[in-house]
């Protein structure tokens, strides 16, 4: 090789390198994210996000300023929230749920949004997957589709349950979805009775509702509500002997009877390599909306046992994790 083609080539590697270093990151820059969360930074979602941050080069309290705002449900003080840090203009707002999500993208049509909601486009907030539109991209969860199948795998699980309770957050599941579990359920001939919880002073008398009207197991629908209060269900449950199946299989390890669907952490994960694209200058109109690849049933077995439940052995085989 000559000279002049080994300089050419040196100059066209260190060309790639450094486009892929301001890919990476702008050199001395400081970016900035705001943060509408309902848990605080060290809940495992949190440390997964910023871990997958971190790898990508973008490491809080060096490069990356983190502004934090927490939510109270159902409250007229998160659009003042949401409005806080719209005014520190950050390169990125990261939400999760239907609700908060509508309050951050009636703030701003600008600020790049990355968010975790249960079907995008079912609530409205982006046209299609493939083409967000706007400002907004992230994770569907497939919240509508997840919860049809949690209620069959609950039916394997409790062969003999014929009356199932679903509790539900009217403002996170609407008049299809419900409509849509209620046509699952008569196809298997089971009773489907929904139980509305508006917040989490409501939980306990939903609960002991559906014991009373005779439902022998419970489906606990997917809602940023009813996650961030998964301890009073969980607790109440218990107490009642009512098994419930969770959306995430996390859940199951904090003592849950069983759950079904992606890991919380890892659809953090992926929630932050979303983010990743805007802070290396993607935008999200060019970003689709991703749904979660893996799902997880795991059957918490120390909670069977509590509640007197033998789990056919056809399921356990299916079972992703078995709690013992």
């Amino acid at each position: 090789m000559t000279p002049s083609r080994r300089a050419v080539l040196a100059t066209a590697g260190a060309a790639l390198l450094c486009s892929y270093a301001v890919l990476a990151q702008e050199a001395g820059r400081t970016y900035r994210i705001g943060i509408l969360a309902g848990a605080p930074r060290q809940a495992s979602q949190w440390v997964a996000f910023f871990d997958d941050l971190e790898k990508a080069g973008f490491v809080e309290g060096k490069n990356l300023i983190v502004d934090w705002r927490f939510i109270v449900f159902r409250s007229e003080q998160n659009a003042a929230l949401v409005a806080e840090l719209v005014q520190l203009a950050p390169d990125l707002i990261s939400c999760g749920g239907k609700e908060n999500t509508g309050i951050v993208q009636a703030a701003t049509r600008t600020i790049p949004i990355v968010s975790v909601s249960d079907d995008m486009v079912a609530e409205g907030l982006i046209p299609s997957f493939p083409h967000p539109g706007g400002n907004l991209t992230g994770i569907s969860i497939m919240a509508t589709e997840l919860d049809g199948k949690r209620l069959v795998i609950l039916t394997e699980l409790v062969p003999a349950s014929r009356h199932i309770a679903a509790l539900a957050d009217p403002i996170n599941t609407g008049r299809p979805q419900l409509e849509a579990l209620q046509r699952a359920a008569r196809s298997r001939g089971i009773e489907l009775s929904f139980y509305p919880v508006h917040g989490p002073e409501e939980i306990a008398a939903a609960l002991y509702g559906a014991q009373a009207a005779g439902a022998t197991t419970l489906n606990v629908l997917a809602s940023p509500l009813l996650y961030r209060n998964r301890k009073i269900i969980l607790d109440r449950s218990a107490a009642l002997r009512l098994p419930a199946i969770y959306q995430w299989p996390e859940t199951a390890g904090e003592g849950g009877f069983a759950a079904y669907g992606p890991r919380f952490t890892k659809v953090y994960r992926q929630l932050a390599r979303q983010g990743v694209k805007v802070l290396r200058g993607a935008k999200p109109v060019d970003i689709p909306v991703e749904q979660p690849t893996e799902f997880e049933l795991v059957i918490n077995m120390k909670t069977a046992a509590v509640l007197g439940i033998t789990i056919p052995p056809s399921i356990l085989a299916r079972a992703d994790e078995v709690i013992e």
